[in-house]
């Protein structure tokens, strides 16, 4: 069992700087995953820390080299102090509130939902304890990324607070730890900060809705044009081909739609922004809600694309590739005939092949780059060069691999069951525009317009100007 700490044998002011040059003493109430991560990474960043236990001597094993005491001498031996409890377990702080008074009271408690109770934890904990100085923050981490240090994936901080010495005082523990800091006002943002925990992927929702939409949709009309077809018009029962052969169709479909989907509102924007001739005009919300989703429709592409890679390398093992294969096999034996090698069906077939397995591995870069840990390490001219300029190459090599497979199939009749067009034709539509309308955005007089815009040059109103010309 680690040795208590005197209470005063520690000099504090009220927001926790150290009179002597030792290091700085952090108090943590709660022994629990968060509170065990949490004091494991100040005692990393150099801090030392004492606990607050109701049950100093049998609280369990905590970081080596931190001390243990009750919640009233804690409070006393340090002047910052994180509250790492739930809240139904606040009560005994009011008894305390005479120890805790000019302290800086750090609450990082979440709730299982919102709305669960009238006021923020923050606010009700200020309101037991009247003369600490409480800061709403570090409920954003989990014990994972406290004990970890901060993850490409969780490197925020949001802090709030009626005192800005106490968020000061918070903000640079946080730095210490290598977390960036966001000041969200006063006390009473705390609301807002608890609900960020409980948002089930809020940036996920509408790619992952598309995403499911389109599948539904191609799904149904791939399964319309050939299982129903086929039953309807020549009695065969084909539905065995749902679960290998419609996916396979359906997959990579949608995966193309959703790329081309990633950089169609990039196209968007800039047509408004030459029509308009200027960049200081906002967007139109769903403009704006579209492309801060990019990277989630993206990476849902990529999903796919993986899914369709893997369904095409077990073609080659399935029951009923195996079954034709040997019937056409026995067939031209007993028919004493061989098939003709056709130079123009190998081209082609390898081409499909090779451009497929390019844009895919481009489509792989895209997906790997947009990592934080990865797109942290670029420069913004190389992610840039990377996410714009391969990711066109890719809308492009996929779009070509998609052109090869259907070859001149579009021109057979047979091609059109009940009078519509193949899913891989549909799928075609959305990234050509894309490609024919960067294209267009390519040509030197366009693209020097609208560098300088992006540059902030605009484009002045006839009318303005003869208004000007009036006037001088």
């Amino acid at each position: 069992m680690s040795k208590e700490v005197k209470p005063e044998s520690v000099s504090l002011n009220p927001l926790g700087t150290a009179a002597a040059p030792e290091s700085e003493l952090l108090c943590i109430y709660g022994t629990g995953d968060l509170g065990r991560s949490l004091g494991l990474r100040l005692l990393q960043s150099g801090y030392r820390v004492v606990y607050g236990s109701r049950r100093p001597h049998s609280c369990g094993p905590l970081p080596q080299g931190a001390q243990v005491m009750s919640h009233a001498a804690a409070s006393q031996s340090a002047g910052l102090v994180f509250i790492c409890i739930h809240r139904e377990h606040y009560e005994f702080l009011e008894a305390l509130a005479p120890q805790l008074k000019g302290k800086v009271l750090v609450d990082v408690s979440n709730n299982l939902k919102k709305n669960l109770y009238p006021e923020a934890n923050a606010e009700y904990l200020q309101r037991l304890v009247p003369g600490a100085h409480v800061v709403k923050g570090f409920n954003t981490l989990s014990a994972w990324a406290l004990q970890n240090g901060p993850t490409d994936a969780n490197r925020q901080v949001y802090l709030c607070g009626n005192s800005a010495e106490a968020k000061q005082a918070v903000a640079e523990a946080a730095t210490k730890l290598g977390f960036s800091v966001l000041d969200r006002g006063s006390l009473s943002a705390a609301r807002e900060l608890e609900d960020f925990p409980l948002q089930l992927f809020p940036e996920w929702r509408l790619p992952l809705r598309v995403a499911v939409g389109l599948t539904a949709f191609f799904f149904f009309y791939v399964l319309l044009r050939d299982v129903v077809y086929t039953y309807v018009y020549e009695g065969k029962d084909i539905s065995f081909r749902i679960m290998v052969s419609l996916a396979n169709k359906v997959f990579p479909i949608v995966s193309l739609i959703m790329l081309a989907l990633c950089y169609l509102p990039g196209v968007i924007a800039a047509v408004l922004q030459l029509y308009r001739g200027t960049k200081y005009k906002r967007f139109p919300n769903w403009l704006d809600r579209w492309m801060l989703c990019r990277k989630q429709l993206g990476l849902l592409a990529l999903g796919f694309a993986f899914l369709h890679v893997l369904y095409t390398l077990i073609i080659p093992i399935r029951y009923y590739v195996r079954f034709r294969i040997g019937a056409s096999t026995i067939s031209q034996i007993k028919e004493n005939k061989t098939n003709e090698f056709d130079n123009t069906s190998a081209w082609r077939s390898d081409s499909y092949y090779s451009v497929g397995i390019l844009g895919f591995a481009v489509y792989l870069l895209l997906g790997i780059t947009s990592l934080p840990s990865v797109s942290n390490a670029l420069s913004w001219r190389e992610f840039s060069f990377v996410q714009s300029k391969l990711g066109y190459l890719t809308v492009f090599l996929c779009t070509l691999h998609t052109y090869l497979y259907g070859w001149n199939r579009f021109l057979k009749s047979y091609a059109y069951k009940w009078y519509t067009p193949p899913g891989y034709m549909l799928s075609l539509v959305l990234p050509s525009v894309v490609l024919v309308l960067k294209l267009l955005l390519m040509l030197p007089c366009v693209d020097r317009t609208l560098t300088r815009i992006r540059q902030g040059w605009e484009r002045t109103d006839p009318e303005d100007d003869s208004k000007k010309s009036l006037l001088t």
